[in-house]
């Protein structure tokens, strides 16, 4: 190999090396220094081959020397690189952090401000409201300087009301001694005139009951006073044939204190008093009166005489009907005479009537002084008896002796209804006709 040509291949061969130097140049950062320039000195040989060998390991060597040295240059070129970005996203962070800070500050000044602001229109309401409370006080201590004297003015006044209630305390206690001594008078007036007026009731009272009425006014009360009875009974006779039978009379109601009751002879219902006695199927009945009717629940047997029947009507019944309630005679033997009336006949009398001796509850009539007054005066049993007082002293139980009514005590009674056969009305009518016909036989 010639020596141009050795030339040649070494020149291309630094270029070669100038031309990577460059690129590694380009790839490194700019604070790197710019490698070393390295000048090839070519030195005569004496064997071109060799020399171009050695040359060529020569290069080679320091061709890699330099790229360790530009590979160490750019190692350490990265690491600053890092370190310069790490310190750049550090100073963004400070940056950041910065301008938070500076925007929490201005906010703080803001609120500041508005907090100055507030603040300050505070202390304007504050100088405000003083103001108003030192005109307020000033005020009330004008006010407080009038109660002042108004308080002086009303403690004169209430020493002046306080001798005036005294001087009408003392006044007020004469009044209430001369109240109660005229209290005192008027009660004695009043307990006077209580006594008064209770002597005049009682008088009256004694005087009705010891003046004997005419015979024309105990008829015509009677008259305008009694009330029509109804009663009705039913029972199946042979072969299935229902029996049926009504009974009328006139009566009066009367009353114990207790009971109100109507009064007749058991002639004048459906049933009979015999042995042996009907067993009836229903009862039912009614007392009239001026147009007003009420029903009858009962039918009863007096323990004395069975033959005398009462019939009990409730008191509201009683102020139904609106008739005049008679009361039982409280001493039947006040007056020897009596007024006898034919309820259903119509006529009456005036007669005589004598105590039975061991038989109390009978007085008989004395048939030798009758007076007929109106209508053909037959006197029979169920015909009613009334005191000289206008009291019901009882009823006639046959033509002869009239039973006295005290109370109303029962033997026995007959609810009405439509089923009587839990009743026996049978046994019963039949135990009563046994009773009257033991009695005297003067009292049958």
């Amino acid at each position: 190999m010639n020596r141009s040509i050795l030339i040649v291949i070494c020149d291309f061969l630094l270029l070669s090396l100038l031309t990577f130097s460059t690129d590694m140049n380009h790839m490194a950062d700019d604070s790197t220094p710019p490698p070393t320039k390295v000048v090839v000195t070519t030195n005569p040989v004496a064997n071109p081959g060799n020399d171009l060998t050695a040359v060529m390991k020569q290069a080679l060597a320091e061709e890699r020397r330099s790229q360790e040295q530009l590979q160490q240059q750019l190692a350490e070129a990265r690491a600053a690189a890092g370190q310069q970005q790490t310190q750049l996203s550090r100073r963004e962070q400070e940056n950041q952090q910065l301008q938070q800070q500076f925007a929490a500050a201005q906010a703080n000044v803001e609120k500041l401000n508005r907090q100055l602001q507030d603040n300050s229109e505070r202390a304007q309401q504050q100088s405000e409201l003083a103001a108003t409370l030192r005109l307020q006080l000033e005020q009330f201590a004008r006010t407080n300087q009038l109660a002042q004297a108004e308080k002086q003015q009303l403690s004169n006044q209430l020493q002046m009301a306080e001798v005036e209630a005294h001087a009408a305390a003392e006044r007020a206690a004469l009044m209430q001694q001369e109240v109660q001594v005229q209290q005192a008078e008027n009660a004695r007036l009043a307990e006077g005139f209580k006594s008064l007026a209770t002597n005049s009731s009682q008088l009256t009272q004694e005087i009705r009951a010891n003046t004997a009425l005419a015979p024309n006014a105990i008829f015509s009360d009677f008259v305008s006073n009694r009330v029509e009875a109804g009663i009705s009974a039913w029972r199946t006779g042979l072969f299935t044939m229902d029996t049926t039978r009504d009974k009328q009379t006139a009566t009066v109601l009367v009353t114990d204190g207790t009971h109100y009751f109507a009064v007749c002879h058991v002639q004048d219902t459906p049933v009979t008093l015999w042995d042996p006695g009907t067993d009836w199927d229903k009862l039912a009945g009614t007392l009239s009166w001026g147009g007003r009717q009420v029903p009858l629940g009962a039918m009863a047997f007096d323990a004395q005489d069975p033959r005398v029947v009462m019939m009990p009507v409730t008191p509201a019944d009683a102020r139904r009907l609106g008739c005049k309630i008679y009361r039982l005679s409280s001493d039947p033997y006040k007056f020897q005479d009596a007024v006898l009336v034919g309820a259903d006949e119509g006529y009456y009398g005036e007669c005589n009537f004598q105590v039975e001796p061991g038989t109390p509850q009978y007085v008989k009539l004395d048939h030798n002084l009758l007076k007929g007054l109106f209508g053909k005066f037959n006197p029979s049993r169920g015909d009613l008896v009334f005191s000289r007082t206008g009291e019901l002293l009882g009823i006639m139980v046959n033509n002869t002796y009239c039973l006295t009514i005290r109370n109303f005590n029962v033997a026995a009674t007959f609810v009405f209804g439509q089923d009587l056969h839990n009743q026996h009305t049978g046994g019963t009518l039949s135990e009563l006709y046994g009773y009257v016909f033991q009695l005297p036989l003067r009292f049958q």
